[in-house]
């Protein structure tokens, strides 16, 4: 399909929820009003540059004339010379961002996250450097103007983290931290090595999608809920009522602990939010498998088991190797400035969508054309 068809298939669209957000019908029912808000919020940003695009054009095609039409006047016909090139450069740079917003979208881009981080080999140093990655997400969190809620925390002797897991939420959450699932390698003395030497340990990573409940039905036949005395700092009435829950899914045997809240209500609450999510990552490995291998193609896979970062503190180093990144500001990427290595992760990931949507689709003919531009 032409894009310039495809654009104004989605402004009509837009158009007609606008006209539904504001029907009486639409404003009767909260779920339906909520279903039109979301679909619409979901194409304005796509048709707000349509708009601008078609604005820039029409200025283009005005001044084209104007310089037609001055004639001898050299002044006129230099300021009009300069306007088009202008416009010609801003017209492309709108386009190039209209190929991007016309990409097929993860639908999970919207979604809050589960963030998992459990230390790795290293022992009490991958503890150590579990806790620095969680501060370094909830830095980079708080700059994007998120909340994140802590769910479960276990800690290690000498004050690091063995595993930490936290609901992230705001913005366009996952469409961001989507990336960074995986293994994260540290390079560093530890503060307990007398000899100076450099150690490697590791951490993991898990983002995991959180999901709506209408999106993965769990059947209470199928839980087991398990309750018993929290661990840990707290005060006495954590540590003596049965207020931590644990909840095995006896299909998957999966389990989900949670004991943070002094509330055993509340507790359980968490735990089926960490439990829904991970059996909706579960199902979308299941339907994924096909999308798995395109990522593998393009820039590894992004397993778990995988490598994908390594934190070299000596040489104040940052490397994603995936993409082949290298970051010489360790310092500022540990406190939370990630968006150089994220955004270039999502640059990377969408020029690879863009060569792949530029497949040959048949022409007037019957022949393969290629469709790689926006506009007529």
């Amino acid at each position: 399909m032409h894009y310039l068809q495809k654009l104004d298939e989605t402004e009509a669209k837009y158009d007609s929820l606008t006209e539904q957000l504001g029907d009486t019908r639409t404003l009767a029912d909260p779920s339906l009003y909520q279903k039109t808000a979301k679909a619409h919020a979901e194409l304005r940003e796509v048709v707000e540059k349509y708009r601008e695009w078609k604005a820039v054009k029409k200025n283009l095609h005005e001044t084209r004339v104007l310089l037609g039409e001055s004639g001898s006047d050299p002044a006129m016909k230099e300021m009009a010379q300069e306007e088009v090139v202008r416009l010609e450069g801003q017209a492309a740079d709108i386009e190039a961002e209209l190929k991007l917003l016309l990409l097929p979208r993860d639908p999970n881009d919207e979604k809050n996250v589960v963030l998992e981080i459990r230390a790795g080999t290293g022992g009490d140093e991958a503890t150590l450097f579990a806790q620095e990655i969680f501060r370094m997400y909830s830095r980079y969190a708080e700059g994007q103007g998120w909340r994140v809620e802590l769910l479960s925390t276990s800690l290690s002797a000498a004050g690091g983290l063995k595993e930490a897991i936290a609901l992230v939420e705001g913005q366009k959450v996952y469409s961001k931290l989507k990336y960074e699932s995986g293994v994260h390698r540290v390079q560093r003395v530890p503060v307990t090595e007398q000899s100076g030497r450099i150690h490697t340990s590791a951490v993991t990573v898990a983002v995991l999608p959180e999901a709506d409940e209408v999106e993965v039905e769990i059947d209470p036949k199928e839980l087991r809920i398990d309750t018993f005395c929290s661990s840990g700092p707290g005060g006495q009435s954590v540590n003596t009522t049965y207020s931590a829950v644990r909840i095995t899914h006896l299909p998957t045997g999966i389990v989900v602990s949670c004991q943070d809240e002094k509330s055993q209500i509340k507790n359980r609450a968490k735990a089926l939010r960490v439990l829904r999510s991970r059996l909706y990552e579960q199902k979308l490995k299941e339907q994924q498998n096909q999308i798995v291998e395109e990522r593998r193609s393009m820039i590894g896979s992004g397993d778990r088991s995988e490598k994908i970062r390594t934190y070299n503190f000596p040489q104040n180093r940052v490397t994603d190797h995936r993409i082949g990144l290298t970051v010489h500001q360790l310092d500022r990427v540990m406190d939370g400035k990630l968006d150089e290595v994220i955004d270039a992760l999502i640059t990377t990931f969408q020029a690879e969508k863009l060569k792949q949507s530029a497949v040959l689709t048949p022409d007037s003919a019957g022949n393969a054309a290629p469709v790689n531009h926006v506009g007529p």
